[in-house]
């Protein structure tokens, strides 16, 4: 029996290599006691070897759990959260299952700048900032423009592209432009994205002044359809995003008057000045090289 469980010994050592120095002392110690003591009584030899499968297996289990964390795959590299809210075309909009845009392909070249791996979560526009104030974000692209509002709340990255507010009325509407929006006795219904700044122009320029409502929608396609339906006269929001849904919307055209035009920059936590020193180099390098501005020439044009 004792032949049997020294082969038994020899088989484990082979099993569980990591542990080999180990097995092969606790073999030695075996097999010397095996020959030095032949008289040795048959239930001190059981107990002996009871002893010695305990001892395997805690290390067995220990060899185990070593393999397991060595088998774990590494993250290759840091994650950077981005914010976003993908209703925004041509600067953040789903395809497929995939989220694309101009926002998205500059925050892709910007964590390979990084070396860091880039997750996009989607989410409402009005939760993007308190989404990177408590930290769950690094930082939110979504067209987002920088207002003195905004700066209170976080820090924003150099500029990286320029939007172009505009109005969506309906084809035949008394509204011919901004100014008509703007003048005494006006009395319009306005729809916006909440939280945009179409939503703080709109506000600021018509609601308090008196010259009409605002109504705030979840999203811009919920405004549209709001126009579409008769429930408010016209939207304000971004030029691009404009284009996109009026083409897709019969009867519906932008007035040609600008009512503003702002910067679209990265908001990034007030604390994190680390961050936001890497990825205004990065946008800095993104300029200088030309990807910036070909990614923009691919959803925009020249």
């Amino acid at each position: 029996m004792s032949d049997l469980y020294i082969y038994f010994l020899r088989t484990l050592c082979r099993l569980f290599r990591t542990q080999q120095l180990i097995f092969m002392h606790l073999l030695c110690i075996l097999m010397s006691t095996h020959k030095s003591t032949n008289r040795m009584e048959e239930p001190n030899m059981k107990k002996l070897l009871a002893l010695l499968l305990a001892v395997i297996l805690v290390l067995s289990l220990a060899a185990c759990t070593s393999t397991a964390k060595d088998d774990e795959p590494a993250s290759d590299a840091a994650k950077l959260t981005m914010a976003t809210e993908a209703t925004f075309p041509p600067y953040e909009y789903y395809d497929g299952d995939a989220i694309v845009g101009i926002d998205v392909e500059v925050a892709q070249a910007i964590a390979e700048k990084l070396g860091m791996e880039l997750e996009v979560t989607d989410i409402a526009f009005d939760s993007i900032i308190p989404g990177i104030q408590t930290g769950k974000y690094d930082m939110g692209m979504a067209g987002m423009t920088v207002t003195d509002e905004r700066k209170e709340q976080l820090s924003f990255s150099d500029s990286y592209a320029t939007g172009v507010q505009v109005v969506i009325v309906k084809d035949g509407s008394a509204i011919t432009s901004v100014d008509d929006l703007l003048a005494d006795g006006a009395n319009t219904v306005v729809g916006t994205q909440a939280g945009t700044t179409g939503f703080l122009y709109a506000t600021s320029d018509i609601e308090e002044a008196g010259l009409g409502t605002v109504k705030s929608f979840g999203k811009t396609t919920d405004a549209v359809e709001a126009l579409k339906n008769g429930q408010i006269d016209c939207v304000i929001l971004d030029n691009e995003p404009a284009k996109a849904l009026v083409a897709a919307n019969e009867g519906l055209h932008i007035l040609d008057t600008e009512y503003a035009v702002e910067d679209y920059a990265i908001a990034i936590a007030k604390e994190n000045t680390e961050l936001l020193e890497k990825v205004n180099k990065a946008l800095s390098e993104l300029k200088a090289d030309g990807t910036l501005q070909s990614i923009v020439d691919k959803y925009i044009g020249k």
